[in-house]
């Protein structure tokens, strides 16, 4: 992951500082340092407060597209959608929620829980989610309806 850069040469581009961000996420500069040095995962509230800030996508931030927003961009995160659309998903590359935990790394009960629309997908979860299959992050997280996938076609050889 590496949206470290792409928040400094945002704010960078408004002349703001890191306090200033800090105050739009309502935490400490120190903290909003750690995310853009990326010391700290940026969690994915804050990181949907900046782009909604910054009217960008998270596929922006992410840098896997030039596109800075969609359309139809909603601001908020619908774990619910989120939860089906990552079950359509998995079911779509034939994946059982164990085949995709271990490829993720994670505990297969998180992705029940996600599938489940229990509390958003984590920002590295969703930035493997997306770099794995080339799914637009704004479509998993039900901001945008009309971009799915990003780049490469899912017929390309996604699963190992």
């Amino acid at each position: 992951m590496n949206y470290g850069i792409k928040l400094k040469d945002l704010r960078d581009l408004y002349e703001l500082t890191q306090e200033d961000i800090a105050k739009v996420l309502n935490v400490a500069r120190s903290t909003y340092n750690q995310y853009e040095q990326q010391y700290d995962i940026i969690p994915i509230k804050h990181l949907n407060t900046l782009c909604n800030h910054f009217k960008i996508s998270i596929d922006y931030v992410f840098d896997f597209t030039t596109i800075k927003r969609y359309q139809d961009e909603i601001s908020k995160i619908d774990t619910k959608i989120s939860g089906e659309r990552l079950k359509e998903l998995r079911k779509e590359f034939n994946l059982t929620q164990e085949k995709l935990a271990k490829k993720l790394n994670i505990a297969n009960t998180i992705i029940s829980e996600y599938e489940h629309g229990n509390f958003p997908i984590s920002t590295a979860t969703l930035y493997s989610l997306s770099n794995e299959f080339h799914i637009s992050s704004d479509y998993l997280l039900g901001k945008t309806d009309k971009v799915k996938y990003l780049g490469a076609s899912k017929e390309k050889e996604l699963i190992g």
